[in-house]
């Protein structure tokens, strides 16, 4: 009975007692965030539920493991199991605990600063902060959980001996991989770019969706989404309308013909702004900035907020503009000039030097 009584007392033990100490600290998560809602660490940390239940678990199994007499012809494997279990878990806690910490000073910049740019920023560092932590905290628990090994540290000698061969050949094998992460980490502290910055890149315009150690990714107005090495983004040049100030200044193109009313076209355009939610009322203005043998270019300037604006703004001009043109002065439009070549009449086909002059004249024109 004693052989049965020990390892279920033991392990039973040793689970009713985590969930317990799980279960009280869950409680405990709970009242400190609602006496504490301004800050979401409290909550946050809830998160960690299931690693630090898996840590308590494993490290009262792992201490408590000999006295259950259990398997004992098994001993080593059970015990190194738990101790692997017992690693991983508390890796995956301290990441668990660093992103709660992090996203909680994130939240609370994003709260005190209102300037978008400046939290994009912010943002973006944070992002790539986690990354690295998370990398690097992975690292070391693999290393904690392969030096457990007994032949793991026997080879450590003559791994510690070829490092510096192993370390030249990782670092030939591995160069593009290196150059793009220390060129994250250039964008993420450069600020270069940042998390919801309006980008143009090979043509394709965007925002930035995600930011990585090693790539970065861009959604552009059709859903698509192009990634890129971030290595492009340190050693090409690209447009980012998002630095510095959103606002931006919209160009709107219009071909018409040389008798078009520009003064009234002027005017137009500020009923068509002052009816525009999107324009943000800095500026405006209509000049002609090149003429044709058939038409003259007529160029609208409009401002908005963001690009997002511009591109409504912009949008919204050229169409009502072209339709008030079309239904108020249809002669505007450009036009093809057109006639029909006519011989003079008593010549036999033959024209003089003047009636071939008449004869090319214009006769009719159609839009």
């Amino acid at each position: 009975m004693e052989n049965v009584l020990r390892p279920v007392i033991v392990v039973g033990g040793s689970v009713v007692l985590t969930l317990l100490i799980g279960w009280g600290t869950d409680i405990l998560l709970r009242k400190a965030n609602g006496r504490h809602p301004e800050t979401p660490l409290w909550g946050l940390l809830r998160r960690g539920r299931i690693p630090y239940q898996l840590v308590l678990c494993a490290a009262l199994l792992r201490g408590s493991y000999d006295e259950a007499k259990l398997l004992e012809e098994h001993r080593v494997g059970v015990g190194r199991t738990l101790t692997l279990v017992l690693i991983g878990a508390a890796a995956w806690l301290v990441i668990r605990i660093a992103g709660a910490i992090v996203e909680t000073s994130y939240t609370r910049y994003a709260r005190a600063h209102h300037d978008a740019a400046r939290v994009r920023r912010v943002r973006t560092q944070v992002s790539l902060i986690m990354r690295v932590v998370a990398a690097v905290v992975g690292v070391m628990a693999v290393s904690a959980m392969l030096l457990t090994f007994p032949a793991m540290r026997a080879a450590g000698a003559s791994l510690l001996a070829s490092a510096g061969v192993l370390g030249i050949v990782a670092g030939v094998a591995a160069q593009s991989t290196l150059a793009n992460l220390f060129a994250g980490l250039q964008i993420a502290f450069g600020d270069m770019v940042r998390l919801g910055d309006t980008v143009v890149v090979d043509g394709e315009w965007g925002t930035v969706d995600e930011i990585t150690l090693t790539f970065l990714t861009v959604r552009t107005w059709d859903e698509r989404r192009i990634t890129m090495p971030v290595s492009y983004f340190t050693s090409k040049p690209f447009e980012n309308w998002s630095r510095g100030s959103l606002q931006m200044t919209g160009i709107v193109y219009f071909h018409v013909d040389h008798a078009a009313p520009v003064e009234a076209m002027r005017e137009r355009l500020r009923d068509i702004l002052r009816e525009c939610p999107a324009w943000d009322g800095r500026a405006l203005g209509l000049q002609v900035t090149d003429t044709t043998p058939n038409t003259m270019q007529v160029r609208a300037l409009v401002t908005a907020k963001d690009p997002d604006d511009i591109w409504t703004v912009r949008v919204t001009v050229r169409e009502q503009m072209i339709r008030w043109l079309t239904e108020e002065h249809p002669y505007a439009l450009p036009r093809v000039n057109t006639a029909d070549a006519v011989p003079a009449p008593g010549t036999n086909g033959h024209r003089t030097p003047g009636a071939a002059r008449r004869a090319y004249e214009p006769r009719t024109n159609r839009g």
